[in-house]
């Protein structure tokens, strides 16, 4: 019954979410229609693409080359996306491993250390959501951190040696996948994908298949061996 009832809940909490959205769909399409001016004209019914009077008929069949360059560039488009997170972590990280950045600050009312608003807002902005002191360091930056310094220093330097190597991190993730979509790219290159027209992808790999004259009379001087 609790599996079946939580199946229940989900149909019904999607239910609801169509509804909302087809419900605000047409509600903004007639308050649209009752509200937006009217005045058509000649000039302004026809039909306007790139700025080019119409020529022909519309029903046209298009090439399958434009569907091919518009999947390829809807695929690569949305990867690089991907790039805008990692720009930005990695960018928190840089600035949160300077050691000018003040990230270590006394309370006033209780006296004791804590994360200055600053470095709290770095934190919360790369995801964590209650960010706290480091009270203890771990053991990858062991050997990094001057454990007979104050407790304000060692917390200082968890917190800047740890950026750094997050920093770190983050340049060898993007390295991967930036050589991924590089290997993804040199893939549809080869095979002529980037190519307007076919038959020359298909000249040059005949062309590349084909033996030279230095091959050829190599193999003469092999047979006549």
């Amino acid at each position: 019954m609790t599996a079946l009832g939580s199946s229940l809940a989900i149909v019904a909490y999607m239910a609801l979410f169509a509804t909302v959205g087809i419900i605000f769909l047409f509600a903004n399409l007639l308050v649209g229609r009752l509200l937006r001016p009217s005045n058509p004209h000649a000039e302004k019914l026809e039909i306007y693409e790139c700025g080019e009077p119409t020529i022909g008929t519309s029903f046209v069949q298009f090439d399958l080359r434009f569907y091919v360059v518009a999947l390829l560039f809807i695929i690569f488009d949305v990867e690089v996306a991907f790039f805008f997170p990692w720009a930005a972590v990695f960018g928190k990280s840089t600035n949160m491993m300077d050691r000018d950045f003040k990230v270590v600050a006394t309370s006033q009312e209780t006296k004791q250390l804590e994360l200055t608003p600053a470095a709290t807002h770095l934190y919360q902005e790369m995801g964590v959501r209650h960010p706290t002191l480091p009270t203890t360091t771990p053991p990858s930056l062991v050997g990094l951190v001057d454990e007979n310094a104050s407790d304000a220093v060692k917390a200082g330097q968890r917190i800047h040696e740890g950026a750094r190597q997050l920093a770190l991190v983050t340049i060898v993730d993007i390295a991967a996948f930036f050589a991924v979509l590089l290997i993804g790219f040199a893939y549809v290159w080869k095979r002529g994908d980037l190519d307007w027209v076919r038959a020359l992808s298909q000249e040059r790999a005949a062309a590349a298949a084909r033996p030279t004259d230095a091959d050829l009379l190599a193999e003469e001087q092999f047979l006549s061996a």
